[in-house]
């Protein structure tokens, strides 16, 4: 799909961009920063920090995710899903990436008013983010679907800004 090979490009993208921030206004994935009490969840876990691990992102993604009613997401491929990297990509979709409407409204608003372009976990979150919104646009139907597109269009362009953004020449002091 489209989609897809979009994802994987950006994600490429990321996992070569190491631009460092000397300012840290919201944090941008607040659940990502609040380890739950109950759980061994790592803080601040981050997916990718190597092509090879972008490629197996991919294959995650490939690889058809099941969302459950209560929007849990997992892998369907057994292999797949007993790898370490999987552990990690279930922990970023369903603890830490929004799910809600509101939630995904509030990301879009702070990624636009956002100094500087965005951390390589930040971009990696918010690329999820983008591939979940538009699994459930598919889904979707009628003023749903309109909602959760404008959504969908909302996380697009705030990616494609911050491309175009750490794409730009760039000034040395």
């Amino acid at each position: 799909m489209c989609w897809k090979t979009l994802l994987l490009l950006l994600l490429c993208y990321d996992a070569q961009a190491t631009v460092s921030h000397r300012w840290s206004r919201a944090v941008l994935f607040p659940a990502a920063h609040r380890p739950k009490r109950s759980s061994s969840v790592p803080l601040n876990p981050v997916l990718q920090s190597s092509l090879e691990e972008v490629e197996l992102l991919y294959e995650f993604l490939l690889a058809e995710l099941d969302i459950s009613p209560d929007l849990q997401i997992s892998i369907k491929d057994e292999e797949l899903a007993s790898l370490r990297k999987a552990s990690d990509f279930r922990i970023i979709c369903n603890d830490v990436i929004p799910k809600r409407i509101p939630d995904i409204r509030r990301l879009s608003a702070s990624l636009s008013s956002h100094p500087g372009t965005l951390k390589k976990e930040d971009f990696e979150r918010t690329a999820l983010t983008l591939a979940y919104t538009a699994y459930r646009t598919a889904l979707s139907q009628g003023h749903q679907k309109d909602i959760w597109a404008q959504s969908l269009r909302s996380l697009f362009q705030a990616l494609r800004h911050d491309l175009m953004r750490s794409s730009g020449p760039r000034v040395t002091p």
